[in-house]
């Protein structure tokens, strides 16, 4: 991230000289939810001072720490279950993740142990956070990284429910056009402010995937990260501009730049009205190329999206998330019903189940946790599913039994050989005989279907396009591992852009073997929902796309204008030239400017 104070920028960097919190200053950080902001500067501060360190009475500490803990998982339900946030679908796995640490017995059993040792239960929750952070800053692992933002805020939580103080500013006190300034913050964090008046958040930390950036996507609020000295360079009240589209930030403007980015924000505003009108508009391309646009969906919260962006169906359905918020295994009634309400809330749509996607990041509260060096090229997925059939067959026989009556597809993630979606199909295939044996009704079709993801499976495309029933790309995981970079590490996450030869070059194979073998493909990763991508991705020879509900108007509008066929005679010409460009991007771009199309 970049600083830049106007007019000063040399004379701030003479040893000794001080900073002029009266300049305007230019940050350069990182996008994390598109948008833009204007508004002042209000700091959030999760510190709780601790003074009273010793206790006289453990059991009463005890006591105390538990009462807290009990007191904060209300405040916790009652935060995420609040009208104002139960329908925006993307954050949900984030949030009941962040409510499932809540509820981790080890990090309670670490705590009441220090109180024991003759400390208040303050500084007992203070020291088992110190020595979490100290251990999970040595990693560098991502998820591990993410986690420790969670953990810093459940902490923080704790303390002041011990305090008897609440969590930052009091909604009712957040004054009108707030733009929150803070060092991290954990996920439902933003949940604790006036969503009504807030228009902006400025991180020092804090990458496009990080859990914080994702609930701030979900909830329409512009925010960047990665602003250096962010929190000592703004004080309360400053005049601020978040600029979430650019990953910029404007610290105390000029009357200039402030009118600018008042114009911006309308032009903005007119867009989306315009994303709106297109609602009931086919997505169809300027030369008459259909294009099917699903969204990703998690729990049931997330259905009304597909009537509000009047999408096809939900081209990915996130299974993890029922059985990572109960501290209990989902027995197969439990699956059943929810299941079977999400293809009833379709409403004759089709929906594509992704099975469990567990492990990395995601660990269950009642399941063994396996230390791994590298959790995301490690124990997760389907490679769980194989290991513990038991599992997996569970799970299909939910999928199977809800799916009565309904053309049912099943997605397998985490694949990395022809072999292993045999073995898993095979699994499919009996939990099938048992349902027509016991002569219970079974799905009207049944699809079986493989995430590409991983980049193994590019070297057996023609095997697994003719076993799979249809092929979803993940681009999130397929570029990190192509790359071999780490999309949460900014130092290798930037050095390469999957509009480069390569990463397109990987993309056309997968839907060239997919279109000889009568496969059916999707893209259900993030690439998808961007519109520069997106005209890649068609121009590539992709019809079909599942993202995020807020990305399906503004890829709309891109594919209405876009003349398909003449964006694939140049993409096949640049690929052939191979001239060692490190990204097609801006030759994109320029065709989308020619073509008048929207990006």
């Amino acid at each position: 991230a970049e600083m830049i104070a106007a007019g000063g920028l040399k004379a701030l960097s003479r040893p000794g000289a001080a900073i002029g919190l009266e300049r305007p200053i230019h940050g350069v950080g990182t996008t994390l939810a598109d948008g833009v902001g204007l508004g002042y500067a209000v700091l959030h501060e999760p510190r709780v001072a601790i003074t009273d360190l010793i206790a006289e009475d453990p059991a009463f500490e005890v006591s105390r720490l538990e009462a807290a803990i009990a007191q904060m998982r209300v405040a916790i339900d009652e935060l995420i279950e609040r009208g104002d946030v139960a329908h925006t679908g993307e954050h949900r796995d984030v949030l009941e993740t962040f409510r499932m640490f809540a509820h981790d017995q080890g990090w309670l059993r670490r705590m009441r142990e220090a109180v024991m040792t003759g400390l208040t239960a303050e500084a007992a929750v203070e020291r088992v956070q110190s020595d979490t952070r100290a251990k999970m800053q040595r990693q560098t692992d991502p998820y591990l990284r993410e986690r420790l933002h969670d953990l810093d805020d459940l902490a923080n939580r704790l303390l002041r429910t011990l305090v008897g103080k609440p969590n930052g500013v009091a909604r009712e006190q957040l004054p009108e056009n707030a733009i929150l300034i803070a060092r991290s913050m954990g996920p439902a964090a933003l949940l604790d402010y006036d969503r009504a008046h807030l228009r902006g958040l400025v991180l020092e930390e804090g990458g496009p995937t990080s859990h914080i950036a994702i609930v701030a996507r979900a909830l329409g609020i512009p925010a960047v990260g990665e602003i250096a000295n962010a929190t000592a360079l703004i004080e309360a009240g400053d005049a601020v501009i978040v600029d979430g589209q650019a990953g910029e930030v404007q610290i105390r403007p000029q009357p200039d730049v402030e009118n600018a980015y008042k114009d911006k924000a309308r032009l903005r505003a007119r867009k989306q009205e315009q994303f709106r009108k297109l609602k009931t508009q086919p997505a169809v391309t300027k030369d008459g190329v259909g294009i099917s646009l699903q969204i990703n969906a998690g729990l049931l919260v997330d259905l009304p999206n597909l009537d509000e962006t009047n999408a096809g169906g939900i081209g990915l359905f996130r299974t993890e998330l029922q059985f990572m918020v109960p501290q209990h295994m989902p027995n197969t009634a439990e699956q059943q019903t929810l299941y079977g309400a999400v293809l009833a809330a379709a409403n004759g749509r089709p929906v594509t189940f992704r099975t469990l996607d567990i492990g990395g990041d995601k660990v269950l509260p009642y399941m063994e946790r396996v230390e791994e060096e590298n959790p995301a090229l490690g124990w997760r997925a389907i490679r769980i599913g194989l290991d513990k059939p038991r599992l997996l067959r569970a799970q299909v026989r939910a999928l199977l039994r809800a799916g009565a009556g309904y053309d049912m597809k099943i997605m397998l993630p985490m694949i990395a050989t022809v072999n292993e979606f045999l073995r898993a199909r095979l699994i499919v295939r009996r939990e099938l005989a048992v349902l027509e044996r016991d002569g219970r009704p079974a799905p009207s079709s049944l699809q079986l279907g493989v995430m590409v993801e991983v980049p193994s499976l590019l070297f057996e495309l023609p095997e697994i396009a003719r076993e799979a029933d249809f092929l979803s790309v993940g681009t999130n995981d397929l570029m990190q591992f192509l790359f071999a970079a780490d999309r949460e590490n900014r130092r290798v996450s930037e050095r390469f852009d999957p509009l480069c030869a390569a990463g397109l070059r990987a993309l056309r194979a997968i839907v060239d073997h997919a279109d000889k073998a009568g496969c059916p493909v999707t893209v259900c990763g993030e690439m998808g929902g961007k519109p520069i991508e997106a005209l890649a991705l068609i121009a590539l020879g992709y019809r079909s796309f599942s993202m995020s509900a807020a990305s399906v108007g503004p890829v709309k509008a891109m594919l209405r204008a876009l003349d398909a066929g003449k964006a694939r005679q140049r993409l096949d010409a640049w690929l052939a030239a191979s001239d060692g460009a490190a990204s097609l991007r801006p030759l994109l771009s320029a065709l989308a400017a020619e073509m008048k199309v929207p990006v």
